[in-house]
């Protein structure tokens, strides 16, 4: 008999309630203001997705601070606290090792902004005219 060795295209269930979990604690972090730095001071970060590697042991958390602005400065304070917050999100977390934290801009909106524009643009407009006379 022949096995199946397809392998999985996406994240385990496991791997997407664990990065759920550090989502929901990294919130709690940042909307405490546990973290010193003058640069996340009354900052609100927001944490979209948290996506796990599949032995568990890397977080790459991606963040957006309210309306954008200094995005990349966030980024690079919150990976040079990276230590601290893990200490902070690990009691939280029910797992036998606390996953090291990597923290990324989140760029999905500008992709959604992207695909908006090109889907407006005048000449999918024009297509989509076009197809509709068709009809």
């Amino acid at each position: 008999m022949k096995r199946d060795t397809h392998k999985p295209t996406g994240p385990s269930q496991r791997m997407l309630r664990v990065g759920e979990l550090v989502r929901h604690a990294l919130s709690g972090v940042f909307a405490r203001g546990e973290i010193e730095d003058p640069l996340l001071q009354g900052k609100v970060i927001t944490v979209p997705e948290v996506r796990m590697t599949p032995d568990l042991k890397l977080a790459n958390a991606y963040i957006m601070p309210l309306g954008g602005e200094g995005a990349e400065e966030i980024v690079a304070a919150l990976n040079r606290h990276h230590r601290f917050i893990r200490g902070r999100v690990a009691p939280e977390l029910d797992l036998k090792f606390a996953p090291d934290l990597r923290f990324f801009v989140d760029n999905t909106f500008d992709e959604f902004g992207k695909i908006d524009a090109l889907l407006r643009s005048d000449r999918v407009q024009r297509d989509i005219l076009k197809d509709e006379d068709e009809a």
